[in-house]
């Protein structure tokens, strides 16, 4: 076993740091996803005493999504300009203040705003993630990286159903719960402040730790960020946006609708919604780790990065279909097993696509392709679920789950014909003034 050491600072250097950082950025990301399934769990409890109707709450989730969707691609070229440490110091308060003013709503005007300031903190998690792992991992390594953070995003869908529903809620009521649950973010932002630096100058990490980060790294790393446009020109960033375009709505829609879903057309109460909503998430879970455990693994069985991508994303947009069969479930329990599927198949396909801007990009560019990846998601997020509410009461849940399973495959086959062969881009430098 190999133990810390010394610096020459007197401070311990800590071997497999990388696996620390990315651990931190799994937590914060759990916490994310239990602040924000919070509001589809407790709007079902304080929906009705408010007034909250399903076409207001369809509303309230439109604009926490254009929130989130403007976010992106700011919170993005923040993280490439002034780096991790300082962008989830800023993300986090500003999303954990927003959730903890939830507990003090009073109708759909307050509602709205608090959901609008946690959608505009939160998004910076995602770019940020991808900036840490394309800094912190060799290339091999990413889709593990990635995987794990993503694993946090799955973990927060369990447990919050436990948490918020099934404990808390009952326990101390919707609006202490939005307090506690809000409170989290800041316990996690004082351990980043401890442990992050960023790698070219962490006093713990070791030589041999730092020159395996190195591999694969160009010397653009430490430069100024590219411009937007110049990234627009290249049909790789275009083909980013369209995969998370078309398939990031499923995702969101599951996370934004299943507890009122559950509600609606299956008649679960609070708690059984409680008992019921973690297990798909679980599977998600699971999906986030088996994607990168497969990618990875398929990398070091000497698969090009370009085929071990591939064959991984190709799998999941073949899972993700399983949501029409969702839709026409006699039972419950059928119902969840073909969602716990899709959101498998969801988990394996984003911890790889949300790698490609690092695969395709200098470490400089990352943060804002991520972002406009995000941004893009957004987007067709935002549409899909102003539009949910409507789709509901004229064609009922059956259609909207049918359409969301059928978007994979096709983004799957525009992704691999607009993208080409996966290979690093080589960007016109930009120094820093």
């Amino acid at each position: 076993m190999t133990l810390p050491h010394p610096t020459h600072t007197g401070k311990v250097r800590i071997p497999g740091l990388r696996w620390y950082i990315i651990a931190l950025i799994c937590i914060i990301t759990c916490i994310n996803y239990i602040d924000r399934s919070s509001v589809g769990l407790l709007v079902t409890d304080f929906g009705p005493k408010l007034g909250i109707t399903r076409q207001l709450y369809g509303n309230v989730a439109t604009i926490l999504l254009f929130a989130y969707t403007l976010s992106q691609a700011v919170s993005g070229r923040l993280y490439d300009r002034f780096g991790a440490r300082i962008g989830f110091s800023v993300s986090v308060f500003v999303w954990c203040f927003a959730a903890m003013a939830h507990g003090f709503i009073a109708g759909y005007a307050s509602f709205a705003i608090c959901s609008f300031f946690l959608g505009l903190g939160e998004a910076g998690n995602w770019p940020g993630a991808a900036k840490v792992i394309a800094e912190w991992f060799p290339q091999r390594e990413r889709a593990t990286g990635m995987a794990i953070f993503n694993c946090g995003a799955s973990m927060g869908g369990v447990l919050a159903p436990l948490l918020v529903a099934r404990w808390l809620d009952p326990l101390l009521g919707w609006r202490k719960t939005f307090i506690v649950i809000g409170c989290l973010g800041f316990f996690w932002l004082a351990a980043w402040l401890f442990v992050y630096h960023p790698v070219n100058r962490h006093p713990r990490l070791t030589n041999d730790e730092r020159e395996l980060i190195e591999l694969g790294h160009s010397s653009s790393t430490w430069l100024q960020a590219p411009p937007v446009m110049q990234l627009l020109k290249l049909r790789q960033t275009w083909a980013i946006l369209i995969a998370r375009f078309l398939v990031d709505p499923v995702w969101w829609l599951y996370m934004l609708w299943l507890p009122t879903y559950l509600k609606d057309a299956r008649h679960l109460d609070i708690k059984a919604i409680g008992a019921a909503a973690w297990a798909p998430y679980l599977a998600a879970a699971a999906g986030a780790l088996f994607g990168g455990w497969l990618a990875g693994r398929l990398i070091r069985a000497r698969f090009s990065v370009n085929k071990a991508r591939w064959i991984v994303i190709g799998i999941a947009a073949c899972m993700m279909p399983f949501g029409i069969f969702a839709a026409h479930a006699a039972t419950t329990a059928h119902a969840l097993e073909c969602i716990a599927v899709v959101l498998f198949g969801f988990q394996m396909w984003i911890s790889n696509v949300q790698t490609l801007p690092s695969d395709f990009f200098p470490t400089n560019a990352v943060g804002t392709v991520a972002g406009m990846g995000g941004m893009a998601a957004g987007i067709a997020s935002g549409i899909f679920i102003l539009f949910t509410a409507s789709m509901v009461a004229h064609f009922g849940y059956n259609f909207v789950l049918t359409l969301a399973g059928a978007v994979a495959p096709i983004a799957a086959i525009l992704l691999f014909l607009i993208a080409g062969p996966i290979h690093r881009l080589e960007l016109e430098p930009t120094t820093k003034h």
